[in-house]
């Protein structure tokens, strides 16, 4: 029986999210790309935007289903309704990798390996240059993220995580190409294959920055309130509570941080809490960094933000707020939606400064929450930042795939920079990260629970904190064009 590509197409997207935290198959991340590129081979363009979309719908409806959580838990939509929020983004979103592909067949070359192994991979990770930044970005499952355990992850310090997923998709369209190539093309193959894991290889050995000397301990502290009960007044004195206690064993370390929100109140309604923190801390000789909302009553805004506590006038505000999450755009158009979520703390500003932090111990690049899934906005603070902090609340999406996915997000931010990162989270997964992207510490979900690790400081940029993601973007248009050069491929399928 003939399977057609349609459904080829459907399924591979399904199970590419496999290859990603927390199941981790990622050869799958070949595979399923390899997949939907021989799909793509010989199709029309609007039968490869076709197959684009279902592989898109597939990868994103098994990959982010856990969106539906906060729409229902803690958004005041019914369960229904949530599900039919999450599946309309999921399609939207689809369209990126079905323009990618009709990018790629529209200006496909008449070669089969020049097609797989260059116009497809090309297009694809255009494709996900474009979901960066598109309306705010959802940069979800790149494909770099499932190789951060393997040769090709390591990529990511001279390119990026996009770097890292070209690498991989050049792979699954050599892999592709082998069916149908001779000897010749396939040991040329073979090589390139060879040459790219090689390549990351090198460059997992390879220090891209400078340890500095004296190593400094840090701990991240968890305090695991529900996400449905901590915005309860009630409850603001048990978090408060919880979080002394927990830091009480910690003041030793030489870096402490506390999550996003981490207390829900705003600063100026904690009376002396931060002054007797702030005392502490400088007691200690101890940087102490709280995730707080803040607010200028005067101007009528309020921010999430990062404090510094040991000096209390620091602070860092969010700059990328998470739509219809922290504000709401068109907000004039969108009120009566607005008015109907009930998301607490859900009209945030945006703040406007650099995300850097100088500390006792050096300065700290700063991110809250999906902020740490930007690379480009992470580099911002480079190279003053001797280490990252990220701050954010996981338990917006309960038990699911989101907080290992995330955490994988931010072990590639450590390696893209060649930092050390402090992540601490609300209820998991909060964990210290090498500037290789390795785990040197890691909590439990949903468990109060404080880790710590030694640390090291490091100064000197890597070369994608230097250049970015502009490169690759360069790189990957002008491949096209160059392969498009040899001819265009015919239209041997029309499906």
């Amino acid at each position: 029986m003939r399977v057609s590509r349609g459904a080829i197409s459907l399924c591979a997207g399904l199970l590419l999210p496999l290859a990603f935290a927390p199941v981790q198959l990622w050869p799958l991340a070949v595979l399923c790309p390899a997949l939907l590129f021989l799909c793509w081979r010989g199709a029309a363009p609007r039968a490869a935007f076709r197959y684009g979309w279902l592989f898109g719908l597939g990868l994103f409806l098994a990959g982010v289903s856990w969106l539906h959580i906060s729409i229902n838990m803690f958004g005041g939509v019914n369960i229904a309704g949530a599900f039919a929020a999450t599946l309309l983004l999921v399609a939207f979103l689809a369209l990126v990798p079905a323009t990618a592909g009709y990018l790629a067949c529209r200006f496909a070359p008449a070669s089969a390996m020049a097609f797989l192994a260059g116009t497809a991979p090309a297009a694809w990770i255009l494709g996900e240059w474009c979901r960066i930044w598109l309306l705010t970005g959802f940069p979800w499952l790149l494909l770099g993220y499932s190789q951060i355990d393997t040769p090709l992850g390591a990529l990511a310090a001279p390119a990026g995580v996009l770097g890292a997923g070209w690498a991989t998709a050049v792979i699954a369209g050599i892999l592709a190409a082998f069916a149908g190539a001779g000897r010749m093309g396939r040991i040329l193959g073979a090589a390139g294959i060879l040459a790219l894991v090689a390549a990351g290889w090198l460059s997992a050995r390879h220090d891209w920055t400078r340890a500095e000397a004296g190593a400094l301990t840090a701990a991240v502290v968890q305090g695991s309130i529900p996400q449905e009960l901590k915005w309860r007044p009630e409850y603001r004195d048990l978090a408060i509570t919880r979080y002394l206690e927990l830091t009480e064993d910690q003041w030793d370390a030489d870096i402490i941080v506390w999550p996003e929100t981490a207390i829900p109140a705003f600063h100026d309604e904690l009376g002396d809490l931060i002054g007797i923190l702030a005392g502490q801390a400088r007691a200690a000789g101890a940087d102490l960094y709280i995730g707080l909302p803040v607010v200028d009553r005067a101007a009528g805004k309020y921010f999430n933000g990062v404090l510094l506590v040991t000096q209390p006038e620091t602070a860092y505000f969010k700059r990328h707020l998470v739509p219809f999450g922290e504000y709401l755009p068109l907000h004039a158009w969108l009120g009566p939606l607005f008015r109907f979520l009930s998301i607490p703390m859900s009209d945030f500003s945006a703040g406007d400064a650099r995300p850097v932090i100088e500390g006792l111990h050096g300065a700290a690049g700063i991110s809250i929450c999906y902020e740490d899934a930007f690379g480009e906005e992470v580099i911002e603070a480079l190279p003053e930042a001797r280490l990252l902090i990220n701050v954010s609340n996981d338990a917006w999406f309960g038990d699911s795939w989101a907080p290992h996915q995330h955490l994988q997000i931010a072990r590639m931010r450590a390696v893209e920079t060649g930092r050390f990162l402090l992540r601490a989270t609300n209820t998991g997964i909060s964990a210290v990260i090498d500037e290789k992207g390795r785990l040197v510490a890691v909590s439990g979900q949903s468990v109060p629970e404080a880790v710590r690790a030694p640390i090291t400081l490091f100064s000197g940029e890597t070369p994608y904190a230097r250049a970015g993601n502009l490169p690759i973007v360069v790189a990957a248009l002008l491949l096209i064009v160059v392969l498009r050069r040899r001819g265009r491929q015919p239209d041997t399928a029309r499906t």
